[in-house]
């Protein structure tokens, strides 16, 4: 063996264990108890996303992870929660798109400022929603829900998880594009607004794909339109989007991200981005959450988080502004 390649794999040792040491080292930082807050009961799809975040944590770094679920007044009670928590880095959020940017375009008032409060360490992936009905409601088509909400005034209503949500902000938008009305009907979390639906107690919902999934494959629930801009696959394949209904480029989709209080020192959520960016895009993780509905897609960096929550920020402010609805 010649010196220079004994002298090139000598390097690729010395690369590769200090490349080792540094990844260990960050893991280290970590704290051995974590609670990762989700501002919705369990079921919701940042709840499963928290749970299956935890178990991979529970399981690669020896750690313990409490998923602590506080809903209610549209997420505005868990993000006061985590704003005020000690920035130690024990205490996470992962929250959807309508909690961190369209409730504080909602509400002249809030306990807590997105953007000075928190810190994105990860977007974590998107998931499409998906109006729908009970089997109560003779309406298979948007088509067919429009001629029978023209037909009944304000007897039709629509389930959301809370004002100011983004589904709150859709249903209020396709009112004012269709000419149509129904009355808005809030509810703490996802789930119980599904239940009421199945029951016939509420007309229709806007609702992400994983949560709705397994209501539709069962027949309770019926798919009527897609936000997607593309239609989805599986048990909404047959399922037309808003736009093959006419609604121009409409689209609803939803993400999630995951936080920290702001203070929480650069190298701690560096650290924890490394840690989960590690579980996130294993392959048996991504293919559990496709599974469920959800689009994996993990920030390159926390900065590229910041940069989208402050886009998203921005967008969804304007959206509104134009919209009909008043700040609470």
């Amino acid at each position: 063996m010649s010196v220079s390649v004994k002298i090139l794999k000598s390097v690729i040792l010395i690369l590769s264990l200090f490349t080792s040491f540094i990844c260990t080292a960050q893991v280290n930082l970590i704290p051995k108890n974590i609670r990762l807050v989700v501002p919705f009961p369990p079921g919701n799809a940042a709840d499963i996303q928290a749970r299956s975040l935890g178990e991979q944590l529970r399981k690669t770094l020896g750690v313990s992870v409490v998923v602590d679920n506080r809903p209610g007044a549209s997420g505005a009670i868990a993000l006061k929660y985590v704003s005020s928590s000690k920035p130690d880095g024990q205490t996470l959020i992962v929250s959807s798109l309508s909690p961190l940017v369209v409730t504080p375009a909602t509400n002249k008032t809030l306990p807590y400022n997105v953007l000075a409060d928190f810190a994105p360490i990860a977007l974590l992936g998107f998931n499409d929603v998906v109006l729908f009905s009970g089997s109560a409601v003779k309406a298979h088509s948007l088509w067919e829900v429009m001629e029978l909400a023209k037909k009944n005034p304000d007897e039709f209503t629509f389930a959301s998880i809370g004002a100011g949500t983004l589904a709150h902000l859709v249903m209020e938008f396709f009112d004012a594009k269709t000419g149509i009305k129904m009355r808005h009907v809030p509810y703490k979390g996802s789930v119980a607004g599904l239940t009421d639906v199945i029951a016939g107690n509420v007309s229709m919902a806007l609702e992400t794909a994983s949560a709705v999934r397994p209501h539709v494959e069962t027949g309770r629930l019926r798919a009527i339109a897609s936000g997607a801009a593309k239609r989805l696959g599986g048990v909404f394949s047959s399922v037309p989007s808003f736009k093959e209904h006419g609604m121009g480029d409409f689209t609803a989709v939803t993400w999630l991200m995951l936080l920290v209080p702001t203070g929480t020192p650069k190298s701690l959520i560096q650290s924890t981005f490394t840690a989960m960016n590690a579980i996130a895009t294993r392959a048996e993780v991504e293919d559990k959450l496709i599974s469920l509905g959800l689009q994996p897609r993990f920030s390159t960096s926390p900065e590229e988080a910041q940069q989208y929550l402050r886009s998203e920020y921005a967008y969804w402010g304007e959206v509104v502004k134009r919209s009909n609805i008043d700040k609470e």
